[in-house]
């Protein structure tokens, strides 16, 4: 697969985010910063970084007290798991994404840093849910131009933007006509 034919000619892989474009038209995926976790042959996931959803950490989570901050829809897929993202390198079984971003890790241990301050509110993300591709599905997609590809994942993108204005920011980066595109409307007939 020829992943330089897209666009803007970044690869779709482990530590980039996949922008939604302005107009998609699957709800699920609307303005939407995907953190790609892993692209290979057996297919891709990550998590949508900027859709929180309505529920509190602490109300899906037992284990997890006094965490008021909303877990974030991390994707149409498995959405009754929890996943989390986290700066927390330290961590015992976590998965360095990009540096500075790590997932998972002993979730027994997560707690107890958690308890004792020692990982904060603005180190740590909650998933319900993920994003998924089948093989082949996520360069289909990136053919028909569903997604842009950025290698602009940086920790404070994920962890310090408030997610409301995150595709926004992520596109003004980029510059050229992406920072074009970050001005689109959500409803062109509105304009």
């Amino acid at each position: 697969m020829d992943f330089f034919k897209y666009k803007n000619k970044i690869k779709p892989e482990k530590g980039k985010l996949l922008i939604s474009e302005p107009f998609l038209p699957d709800p699920n995926f609307e303005r939407t910063i995907i953190l790609l976790c892993e692209n290979n042959s057996e297919g891709s996931f990550g998590f949508v970084l900027n859709k929180p959803s309505l529920a509190n950490v602490s109300d899906v989570m037992d284990d997890i007290k006094d965490f008021n901050t909303p877990a974030m829809v991390g994707g149409p897929v498995q959405q009754d798991t929890l996943h989390y993202l986290h700066r927390h390198g330290a961590l015992e079984d976590a998965v360095e994404i990009l540096e500075g971003v790590y997932w998972g890790g002993n979730f027994e241990k997560l707690l107890f840093l958690l308890e004792t301050k020692q990982i904060g509110k603005r180190d740590i993300k909650f998933f319900l849910g993920y994003s998924g591709w089948s093989p082949g599905q996520l360069e289909e997609e990136l053919e028909q131009d569903s997604w842009i590809v950025s290698d602009r994942a940086k920790e404070d993108l994920i962890f310090d933007t408030d997610p409301e204005f995150m595709w926004k920011k992520t596109l003004s980066i980029m510059g050229g006509r992406f920072s074009v595109y970050s001005n689109y409307p959500k409803d062109p007939r509105l304009n």
